[in-house]
């Protein structure tokens, strides 16, 4: 599911904002917003992390197709091995969905930011 921004949207599930709160080692309470508790999408953020291998991957990809025809063919050997050696960590990282945090301002007042796209669901 891939929510946008304008997006009406509910909490899936009870969602704790705090820890309990203790007064002289008695729990007094603790906040969270109830499932069904609903909300306007304000921002939605993917994010996508590439690890040093992935861009060095890209990098020396790059540097071979644009350049490997006119490179000394020893050369070239040693850059498509090194390529060659990154290519799991490239097709890892391909496999991987982007992680989607949203912004959601719920009607009650509280704005939940960073959170998962899946704590929502459409309204």
């Amino acid at each position: 599911m891939t929510l946008k921004a304008g997006q009406r949207v509910v909490l899936a599930a009870d969602t704790p904002l705090t820890d309990s709160a203790e007064v002289s080692g008695v729990v007094i309470g603790f906040l969270s917003l109830a499932a069904g508790t609903g909300g306007t999408v304000e921002q939605v953020v993917g994010h996508q992390d590439e690890s040093d291998d992935v861009r060095e991957y890209e990098r020396l990809k790059s540097l071979l197709d644009a350049f490997g025809r006119e490179m000394p063919t020893e050369s070239r050997r040693q850059l498509e091995e090194k390529v060659g050696s990154l290519e799991p960590a490239w097709t890892a990282f391909q496999e991987r969905a982007p992680r989607v945090s949203v912004r959601v301002r719920f009607d009650n007042g509280f704005i939940l930011d960073g959170a998962h796209e899946n704590v929502f669901v459409p309204a």
